[in-house]
């Protein structure tokens, strides 16, 4: 596996992100799972999830563990470079557009429009997690619904908006339940 591929890869990624965090995670999985086949779904999801517990931008832990996964070291250096380097200057770009054309009625309907967007790339991504979790190897159908992860699910849900916990608290519960459940 080429270090530059990887590199590539995750150039593309940080250069399309628009949106970032959990709007670039389609895109990852495409290049990841379903083009260079680096990972299975499984795989991936599990990546995302440690990705949410580490601190750090969703995007940047995703390529470094990817990479890590994949190459080594290297990888992990080749997959983060990629994924953070447009990023940077881009929003360094953006960063003076903005300055600029903040007063502008146009651009401002620009932002709004990319919100959008971002939102459904959102969507996409939670659609994505929802179908891994919940379904063996996301394959949705009745047949391979894991019933203890929805049951997880809505044990979680239901603590966070009743009792606003705190989320590395329900982190650390479902990971206790997981284990009773899943041994």
């Amino acid at each position: 596996m080429s270090l530059l591929r990887l590199f590539f890869a995750f150039f593309q990624i940080g250069l399309f992100s628009i949106g970032g965090g959990y709007a670039i995670i389609p895109m990852i999985s495409e290049q990841v799972v379903q083009s260079q086949h680096w990972l299975s779904a499984q795989e991936f999801t599990d990546i995302i999830t440690i990705s949410q517990m580490t601190p750090g931008p969703l995007a940047v832990n995703t390529s470094t563990f990817v990479g890590m996964r994949v190459a080594g070291i290297p990888g992990a250096l080749c997959a983060t470079i990629g994924c953070i380097c447009m990023g940077v200057c881009i929003a360094y770009g953006i960063y003076h557009i903005f300055q600029r054309f903040s007063s502008s009625r146009v651009f401002m309907e620009v932002l709004k429009g990319l919100k959008a967007g971002s939102l459904g790339l959102i969507m996409a991504a939670a659609a994505i997690i929802v179908s891994l979790a919940f379904f063996k190897e996301g394959r949705i159908a009745m047949e391979a619904i894991q019933i203890p992860a929805v049951f997880i699910f809505l044990i979680i849900l239901f603590i966070s908006r009743k009792w606003k916990m705190n989320p590395i608290a329900l982190m650390m519960l479902s990971g206790v339940v997981g284990i009773l459940f899943y041994q």
